[in-house]
């Protein structure tokens, strides 16, 4: 019963939309009516500028490390059940409650879920992510080749059990699955390229 209530705690964590409301409280704007119309760090940078970016970015890694770390605290730090709360955090964010289950594509909350629970394979992809956007100048492209190659990580430098093992590739699956407009645009060349501070 307590570990179940801290999934359910995981995934309304997950649905604090923290990119709508920095951008609703500090210009009025709804995120979603500009740029890719994604609630994430890397929308509201491109629209509305690097402090609100990186505010959600941290924010948004915050509460998936929280919602794994309280999972911990509730189960005796059961990696099994905190591998749970990394995927209850990430749906959370990608379809929250509060916002119709409209929401973004969960990168930053499956860094801060998985940097509590696994942080060297998370290390590991995230090198991979940061190589992909310097090779590629695409953030999208980093994204689904880390959260791709992520499980591996898991399960070469972890040696966790099959449950662990499991989530972390329905993590992935799931940020690579929250990025099919992003595939289909890199497939036809119109996908937008990163620059720190740009806006439209």
């Amino acid at each position: 019963m307590t570990a179940a209530l801290g999934l359910v705690i995981a995934y309304l964590l997950g649905g604090i939309p923290f990119g709508y409301l920095l951008v609703k409280f500090t210009t009025g704007r709804d995120v979603r009516a500009s740029g890719s119309g994604n609630i994430g760090a890397t929308n509201v940078l491109r629209t509305t500028g690097p402090a609100a970016g990186v505010a959600t970015l941290l924010l948004d890694m915050a509460k998936g490390y929280l919602a794994v770390w309280l999972e911990g605290r509730l189960t005796g730090w059961s990696p099994e059940w905190m591998s749970a709360a990394a995927l209850a955090v990430m749906a959370g964010h990608s379809y929250p409650l509060f916002l119709r289950f409209r929401g973004g594509k969960a990168v930053a909350a499956f860094v801060g879920a998985w940097l509590c629970l696994t942080p060297l394979p998370l290390a590991a992809a995230l090198v991979v992510f940061v190589v992909m956007v310097a090779w590629s100048r695409h953030i999208s492209l980093g994204s689904i080749v880390a959260s791709g190659t992520f499980p591996l990580a898991v399960w070469l430098i972890a040696h966790p059990g099959p449950i662990v093992v499991a989530a972390a590739v329905l993590s992935g699956a799931l940020i690579i699955h929250r990025h099919r407009e992003n595939i289909v645009r890199l497939r036809a060349g119109t996908e937008s390229v990163f620059s720190f501070g740009s806006r439209p």
